[in-house]
């Protein structure tokens, strides 16, 4: 595949976690949360996205997130469980995307605030304005964040793509 052909990133915050006592990290999904991510992932379908591949925080979380996202996709991308998408600073996780493969076309990525905002902000260099307007009200729970670029994946970096699209389950 040429690597300058139009290329997304889809940015999925987890759905709302609940607070047991456990460790961060194995922290499940909340009720409201398992009504969340279906949400999002008909939100993704619905908007023709169909990523080729799938990075996944290891956390409990992202990953009941994701079970209950890909039920709704056309069709189940690849998935790397990708341990440093965790509690990530957002320069970890554009590295993280970096590294992609420039056969994939759309990549889906799932972690964590103040990640997932920190990235849509930096990466974004500019943004249809409704959406830029979301977003700047903050990266709740299961919402999604579009960011259209192209070129390889490797050339991610401050302000190379546009965000397109911004969506939370309680717009």
């Amino acid at each position: 595949m040429s690597v300058d052909v139009p290329r997304s990133i889809v940015l999925l915050r987890h759905a709302k976690a609940d607070w047991p006592q456990v460790a961060d990290h194995e922290r499940p999904l909340a009720d409201r949360g398992r009504q969340e991510a279906p949400l999002a992932g008909e939100w993704i379908a619905a908007q023709g996205l169909s990523p080729q591949r799938t990075l996944c925080s290891t956390a409990t979380r992202t990953r009941e997130t994701w079970k209950l996202v890909v039920q709704h996709l056309p069709h189940r991308p690849k998935t790397v469980y990708e341990e440093r998408l965790y509690e990530a600073p957002p320069g970890q996780i554009i590295e993280v995307v970096n590294e992609t493969p420039d056969e994939v076309r759309d990549l889906l990525v799932i972690g964590h605030n103040p990640g997932m905002q920190a990235v849509a902000d930096l990466v974004a260099g500019s943004a249809q304005e409704e959406a830029r307007a979301r977003l700047e009200r903050g990266f709740p729970t299961a919402a999604v964040a579009v960011l259209r670029f192209s070129g390889p994946w490797k050339s991610v970096e401050p302000g190379s793509a546009e965000l397109t699209a911004f969506w939370t389950p309680h717009s």
